[in-house]
């Protein structure tokens, strides 16, 4: 607390206006000194009312509940941030190192020479009952009776008349205390509300308040922000009680927390809030599922400023020293979790994921937060790794990426000593995957030549097409995927069913005793991770879900992988048809059992024959009833997104996780390992044309006018054809159509000559071409014939 009137004495001094202790007032314009002397007067003066009203710490697991300790970092609980590595470590980047401490949820004292008082101390518990019952505890709660619409008659009236004193007052009063904060908001004074339904909140008169705050004059501003003060610095004994949580719901709200004049106020608020027991984190999880969209969105983005500005503060002088306060950025992201979580829970995320996005950590060194969270170094370290929902999937690939090249250099590092070890020839071959492969035994070579080389995943592909005199500098490895990816998908290799309803391929369920091209499929997609290529794949969004279940490999070979708990909204990207159809099962209001006739047995066609499955133990014999019809529904999505294919799919965990068994894939989140695989199938060709550039050729050529005026025009599939041609493959990667380096190209040849693309480098070559009729049967004819490679 000592370093909280430090902070809010230089912001209050900006502010000018007094703090209110006791029967004196503090002007914070006077020294620091004074501040302290003051508060120590008090302290001496009010000495009974603070024994009887002074609050606990925050949190405190201590036996007496009267030690006092410095700040501890804040513990992750199990629905804040579930991404802790095992040993429950938790580490931090550097410039987040939090001071050591005793007990994680203990407030230091107000004044600095507060000492504990003795643990033998008398108690209430030892008093006699007549001496209990003359002492008052619970202080009494003031009636407050003003109304929505009465507040709103005080601010127009205000507003006419120019006279704000009677707002001016109800504003002091209100925030004066947690105590005032509850009889002004609360829906009944003397109800409870302790449950996480309802935060026993007048939403309404809260939102009102909120909204007229920032058109009130700047005094009454200030004594918002001076009855907040007051209500932080009070220390209290005893656990929090519902209506402190109510406060803290309350006055997180307040839209005064988007300026950094206040950010030293809104830092403790955070602080407090992010210190509460798991319990209080609990309450206003669910407190917080139930705000409306609009409101729930400005806390995040309120969070996300706070955190971008103490990061790379536009005056930096406005803030107080990083040294002194390494606990802002922790805190602001444990209360964001609480967001997250509450977003997670709700049946309807109230905001898309991305929303928690903090953009600002991109240009921040993000691999010295993940090596630190990686490391399992000091535990009293924070690091943003330990909250990934906050990453954007731009840091995550990079993480991936930078993991994926160290571990490239150790094995190519480690096969070189080998090598000199037994003082053999040295090959510079040995430092990468080679494939080499014939195009009309594309499956059977890549398969053998994957197997043969599994030692060397690793390691950093190179494809060699046979009798082609391409060199691989990246666009023969896309072209090797793409090629790959198109025939094995194909419904006549029978290893996937598409279904034309979700445009998605499916895992066949047919039985066989080598699943080796399963496999084959998951090491493809772990190679095009590992090698940042995108890849044409449509699997529905509960394949990635299975992928990442568990993260990574698990030690014991006999657990089970890729076997997620998956709903009938899992089953609808799949199949709508049978989802529909199950989803009216459930909700039939006849006689289920006579008139569907059904038992908890399944049958499904497999190569052409169809076989007949239990889902349950005699289930053949059980019929499907309006009281099992829910167990029926889950065993058949059960049955289906995971039993069935439990074999294919395992084989296909494997060989992915063969590949990917970087750390960070902790990180990712289903939608993110779809993004990271597959890239995005929304192209922006307007984007792609501000981000191009050119080499021989000027924006405003009129060769590269008639070629953006016909891409342009192009339709989808075109456009798709010419990302292709130049770049190897149909998908945007993560980052945006910006991030592929388009490059534009002028050659001195022919305009008889078609386009020429380097697919290594996303390059287009274009001859001068002298119309846009010429330049667009020419491009489109180059765009429809783009496979195989060759040199000049």
């Amino acid at each position: 607390m000592f370093l909280l009137c430090e902070h809010m004495h230089t912001f209050l001094r900006k502010m000018g206006f007094c703090l209110v202790w006791g029967e004196e007032a503090v002007d914070f314009s006077t020294d620091e000194e004074m501040l302290l002397n003051i508060m120590r007067e008090n302290n001496t003066l009010h000495q009974g009312e603070r024994e009887r009203d002074r609050l606990p710490p925050i949190s405190s697991n201590s036996t007496s509940g009267l030690d006092r300790g410095p700040k501890l970092p804040y513990p992750s609980h199990s629905f804040i941030s579930n991404h802790k590595k095992e040993s429950g470590s938790q580490s931090l980047s550097s410039q987040f190192i939090l001071p050591g401490i005793r007990h994680g949820r203990d407030l230091p004292p107000i004044v600095p020479d507060v000492r504990p008082k003795h643990q033998h101390r008398i108690t209430i518990d030892l008093l006699p009952p007549e001496v209990k019952g003359r002492l008052a505890y619970e202080p009494v709660a003031p009636l407050r009776t003003k109304t929505t619409r009465e507040f709103q008659e005080d601010i127009e009236r205000a507003t006419v008349s120019g006279d704000w004193k009677h707002v001016h007052d109800f504003y002091l009063t209100t925030f004066g205390s947690f105590l005032e904060v509850n009889a002004a908001f609360k829906k009944e004074a003397s109800a409870p509300f302790d449950t996480t339904e309802d935060s026993g909140i007048n939403t309404k008169f809260l939102n009102a308040v909120y909204d007229a705050i920032l058109l009130t004059p700047p005094d009454t501003q200030k004594a918002v922000l001076k009855g907040i003060i007051n209500s932080l610095l009070r220390e209290w004994k005893g656990r929090r009680t519902k209506d402190d949580l109510r406060a803290y719901f309350i006055l997180v709200q307040n839209p005064q927390c988007t300026s950094p004049a206040t950010y030293v106020i809104y830092a403790h608020l955070l602080r407090q809030m992010a210190t509460l027991a798991e319990a209080d984190h609990y309450f206003l999880m669910h407190w917080f599922k139930k705000l409306s969209q609009k409101r729930f969105k400005l806390l995040v983005e309120r969070l996300h400023l706070f955190i971008s500005t103490r990061l790379f503060p536009a005056k930096p002088e406005e803030l107080p020293p990083m040294a002194k306060c390494s606990w802002w950025i922790p805190s602001a992201t444990k209360v964001l979790s609480l967001l997250n979580a509450a977003n997670s829970i709700s049946s309807t995320p109230i905001t898309p994921f991305v929303d928690f996005y903090n953009l600002t950590l991109e240009h921040t060194d993000f691999m010295v937060d993940y090596h630190t969270w990686q490391s399992q170094g000091n535990s009293t370290r924070f690091t943003f790794c330990q909250f990934p929902f906050i990453l954007s999937p731009v840091v995550k690939k990079a993480i991936i990426q930078k993991d994926s090249e160290q571990q490239m250099i150790s094995m190519a590092r480690q096969s070189l000593v080998d090598k000199v070890s037994r003082r053999q020839r040295v090959d510079m071959s040995l430092l990468f995957l080679n494939i080499k492969v014939r195009r009309l035994q594309l499956v059977s070579d890549s398969l053998d030549e994957l197997t043969r080389n599994r030692a060397d995943l690793k390691k950093k592909l190179k494809v060699t097409f046979v009798g082609e005199a391409g060199l691989d500098m990246g666009g023969l490895t896309k072209e090797w995927f793409l090629l790959l990816i198109r025939q094995i998908f194909h419904t006549d290799y029978g290893m996937f069913t598409f279904f034309k309803d979700s445009h998605c391929h499916w895992f066949s369920s047919w039985k066989c005793d080598n699943y080796s091209e399963f496999r084959l499929v998951g090491a493809l997609m772990g190679l095009a991770v590992y090698n940042s290529i995108t890849l044409d794949i449509r699997f529905p969004p509960c394949v990635y879900k299975k992928l990442l279940t568990p993260p990574l490999l698990p030690c014991d070979p006999d657990a089970p992988v890729g076997v997620a708990t998956l709903s009938l909204d899992d089953l609808q990207q799949v199949t709508p048809d049978l989802a529909h159809g199950l989803a009216e099962l459930l909700s039939y209001e006849g006689n289920v059992e006579e008139d569907f006739c059904t038992t908890f047995q399944v049958s499904q066609e497999e190569l052409g024959v169809i076989k007949s499955y239990n889902l349950k133990p005699g289930g053949d014999k059980i019929p499907v009833t309006n009281q099992n019809r829910k167990e029926y529904v889950q065993l058949y999505v059960d049955f289906l997104l995971n039993k069935s294919i439990y074999r294919q799919f395992a084989a296909f965990y494997y060989g992915f996780h063969s590949v990917c068994t970087s750390d960070a894939l902790m990180l990712l989140r289903p939608e993110e390992v779809e993004i990271l695989v597959c890239g995005s199938p929304n192209l922006d060709m307007s984007t792609l044309q501000k981000a191009a550039q050119y080499e021989g050729y000027s924006k405003t050529d009129p060769t590269i006018r008639a070629f953006w005026d016909v891409v342009l025009a192009f339709p989808l599939v075109l456009q798709k054809k010419l990302l292709h041609f130049t770049t190897g493959s149909d998908r945007v990667p993560v980052g945006g159509m910006a991030d592929l380096n388009f490059k534009i190209s002028k050659i001195d040849a022919s305009t008889d000559w078609l386009p020429l693309s380097h697919t290594c480098f996303n390059q287009i070559c274009l001859p001068p071409y002298k119309n846009k009729k010429e330049l667009k049967q020419k491009l489109t004819i180059a765009i429809s014939n783009a496979e195989g490679f060759g040199l000049e």
